[in-house]
C-alpha cells in the first residue's frame, strides 16, 4: 500500500500537497507492494462502490464544514470499536523517489505526517495494508465498514479525536482520486486507505485501493472517552 507522514510540518505544506497529489497516483499503484507475492485470493469490494470519482470537491457523505478544535498533535493510536480494532500509529513520508511511503509492517498503520492532524481542518489520511502473505492485514476488515461507525484516534497530547464514516468506497488504481482523498476541502476529515478488489497475481498487487471517508464528530480527553463516546456493538466478521 501507499503512504502518508507526520511530524514535519513544514512552511513548505501548501506547495508538498501539490508535489503529494501528483505522485498520489503512484500510491494508489504502490499500496501494499510489501509481501503479497504469494497471496492470490481476491477481496470483495467495498459495501458502497463508487465507480469514478465524482465532481464535487467534498468528499462523498460529507456534509456542512465543521470546525475542529484538535490542536496539532502527532496521532499515536486508531481505534475502530465496530471492527474490535486498537492498533499503534506510526508515521509516513515521502520516499526518496516522491512517492509515498508505505507501512513496513502489516498490523501497524500509518499517518502521513505531511497532512493535518486528525481533528484539525482538512484531510488527515491514514494507510494500511489489507493483507500478506502471512494473512489479513490490519485492514482486511475496512472495506465492512457502514456510515455511523465510529473511528477514533489519540494524539500524543492526549486528545482523542472522534469520526463518524460518512461512506466506504472502492477505486481502480489508475483512477485513484488523490485530490479528493489528500486535499483540504474546508472540514475536518480522515480517510482510511487500503488495497482491495482483484488480486492480481502477476503483479503481486491489488487492482483497487479501497477508502473509507470520515466527518468530525468531536474531540475528548483521553481519560474521558469511555463515558463521552458511544461505543455501539463489535460487529461480527
Amino acid at each position: 500500500m501507499t503512504s502518508p507522514t507526520g511530524p514535519d510540518r513544514a512552511p513548505r505544506r501548501s506547495g508538498l500537497w501539490w508535489a503529494v497529489s501528483g505522485v498520489l497516483v503512484v500510491v494508489a499503484v504502490g499500496l501494499v507492494t510489501v509481501g503479497l507475492h504469494g497471496h492470490r485470493h481476491p477481496l470483495p469490494g467495498p459495501v458502497a462502490q463508487t465507480p469514478a470519482p465524482p465532481t464535487s470537491t467534498t468528499p462523498p457523505g460529507s456534509t456542512a464544514p465543521a470546525v475542529a478544535v484538535v490542536a496539532h498533535s502527532v496521532p499515536t493510536s486508531l481505534r475502530i470499536p465496530v471492527l474490535g480494532l486498537s492498533v499503534p500509529l506510526s508515521t509516513l513520508g515521502l520516499n526518496l523517489d516522491g512517492t509515498v511511503q508505505v507501512p513496513s509492517g502489516d498490523q501497524e498503520p500509518g499517518w502521513f505526517r505531511l497532512g493535518p492532524s486528525p481533528g484539525q481542518v482538512g484531510s488527515s489520511v491514514i494507510l494500511g495494508h489489507v493483507d500478506s502473505f502471512k494473512g489479513p492485514g490490519v485492514f482486511f476488515n475496512l472495506r465492512t465498514l457502514h456510515p455511523g461507525d465510529l473511528v477514533q484516534v489519540s494524539l500524543t497530547d492526549g486528545a482523542v479525536a472522534t469520526f463518524a464514516v460518512t461512506n466506504v468506497a472502492m477505486y481502480e488504481k489508475t483512477q485513484f482520486p488523490a485530490d479528493q482523498v489528500y486535499a483540504s476541502h474546508g472540514v475536518s476529515a480522515l480517510q482510511l486507505v487500503t488495497c482491495g478488489g482483484t488480486f492480481d497475481p502477476q503483479t503481486g498487487h491489488y487492482l483497487s485501493n479501497i477508502v473509507v471517508y470520515t466527518s468530525f464528530v468531536s474531540a475528548t480527553a483521553a481519560t474521558a472517552l469511555a463515558s463521552a463516546t458511544p461505543q455501539g456493538p463489535t460487529r461480527k466478521i
